[in-house]
């Protein structure tokens, strides 16, 4: 689905905060605002890889990708996002393949992909490496062929004329995706087959939560239904909403990037000054509470598919790019799949279209990265981690530099977005000392003064 279209919706989807009864799926009490609780202990140092089962390996299928635990495990992955798994609409369907956004039936399994008993091995194998999986979860909107079109008609949103309108925005408008229909979230019976299905998966497939697509469309009162309820049965379910908003964190764990990605494709591409990346944190300081995860990235399936892979977008910057994900503050990092092979080309939505993994391996890069993400106190994920501190160079507009520090722990992060090679002049560093480069694997000293050498299209990551 269309990136641009999907952002409008996400960020002007309101928050509302109603009584709700959780038996009857009505509007929960006590619900102004109240914070879910924590994120679980196993995601605060979690690094998340989204797996497009249609285009991972030829094969397309569950089975398949279930060869690739062990490299993911290897790579440093923690977490799972699937995208849908479920059969796709033939009605007004996109493409050949059609979207995997486009559900038919929300218990069943794609067959192109396997089985139900496939991906439960998928799911089991992936436990078994002590990586989590989370499903990709459709709820806004529905293929025309899902069986509640003639058995709920009232489900569903309608035009004056009486028929079914295409899946709506955050602003109740229809939107031009005509490979789906809108569902309505007035309907609390609606309401209550949606939050049974979506428990089926937990206790059918025990997977350990949901990646919610569109999540700003269904009303804020349903998702704090949904998450009092699956919490409930299934504790330590962990909660991806695919939107940007502090009003989203009454039911999710974690919201998506989307700003700080935009931000980086115009630092990458040089209609921003690194200044703004203090604009930017001032902003969500103000923002959001200080445990919310944020989910960071070079890349996704929409953003791959629609607006052109990392080397597309970022050019020789998306290493600098991906460190700056992987190292701010309440972020966790996501890669998207063929990434770590230097995935260059845009993969096809509706068709099927393999990852190339013969293409130049930068699993050595994101290994490394991953490893300093899991070992340093300083970068665990949302307010685990440590007070994120600028540091003031004097390396002009291209160059970036700031510190981590929780307890002893103390990690310095620089990058350079310039053509050229940069040593900055630094002041005020408040932990000198010996330090460790994270990448170089060699010793120096810093002083609370003092030069940090940075190549073109690079960084340094220095740890203590």
């Amino acid at each position: 689905m269309n990136t641009d279209v999907r952002y409008r919706l996400l960020v002007s989807a309101a928050a509302l905060a109603l009584n709700v009864s959780l038996a009857a799926a009505q509007p929960a009490r006590n619900a102004e605002g109240a914070r879910t609780p924590s994120p679980a202990a196993w995601t605060r140092h979690s690094v998340i890889y989204e797996v497009n089962v249609r285009q991972y390996t030829p094969e397309g299928t569950f089975a398949a990708a279930q060869q690739h635990l062990r490299q993911l495990h290897d790579l440093g992955i923690d977490l799972l996002w699937v995208m849908p798994i479920q059969p796709i609409g033939k009605m007004s369907r996109k493409g050949l393949l059609g979207s995997p956004y486009s559900i038919s039936d929300y218990r069943a399994v794609n067959a192109e992909y396997g089985t139900l008993s496939d991906f439960k091995s998928f799911v089991l194998a992936a436990h078994a490496l002590g990586i989590k999986v989370i499903l990709d979860w459709v709820p806004n909107h529905t293929a025309f062929d899902h069986a509640w079109i003639t058995q709920h008609p009232d489900w569903y949103v309608h035009r004056k004329d009486g028929s079914i309108s295409y899946a709506l925005d955050g602003e109740h408008k229809e939107t031009d995706w005509t490979d789906v229909a809108a569902l309505n979230y007035d309907n609390r019976d609606m309401r209550k087959a949606m939050l049974a299905d979506m428990k089926y998966w937990l206790d059918t497939a025990h997977i350990d939560g949901f990646r919610c697509d569109v999540a700003g469309g269904p009303p804020a009162d349903f998702w704090i239904d949904a998450r009092r309820l699956l919490a409930t049965v299934h504790p330590g379910l962990f909660m991806l909403a695919e939107a940007e908003g502090p009003q989203f964190y009454p039911s999710f764990d974690m919201t998506y990037g989307w700003e700080f990605h935009h931000l980086l494709n115009e630092l990458a591409q040089k209609k921003q000054p690194t200044s703004a990346l203090d604009t930017y944190f001032a902003k969500q300081d103000k923002t959001y509470p200080a445990d919310a995860y944020r989910m960071y990235f070079t890349s996704n399936h929409d953003e791959n598919s629609w607006n052109g892979s990392e080397f597309e977008r970022m050019g020789e910057n998306h290493l600098p790019a991906y460190i700056l994900s992987a190292t701010i503050r309440s972020g966790m990092p996501l890669l998207y799949s063929g990434q770590e092979v230097s995935l260059k080309k845009r993969l096809r939505f509706f068709e099927k279209d393999t990852v190339d993994w013969n293409g130049p391996s930068l699993a050595s890069f994101y290994t490394t990265v991953f490893r300093l993400k899991h070992s340093q106190a300083a970068l665990a994920n949302g307010s685990w981690g440590g007070v994120q501190t600028v540091l003031d160079t004097d390396g002009g507009d291209r160059v970036y530099a700031f510190s981590r520090t929780r307890g002893k722990n103390t990690v310095l992060v620089a990058v350079n977005f310039s053509d050229a090679n940069a040593r900055a002049s630094y002041t005020g560093f408040a932990r000198p000392g010996a330090y460790r480069d994270w990448f170089a694997k060699s010793s120096s000293i810093l002083g609370a003064t003092g030069r940090i050498d940075i190549p073109a299209h690079g960084y340094r990551v220095l740890v203590r």
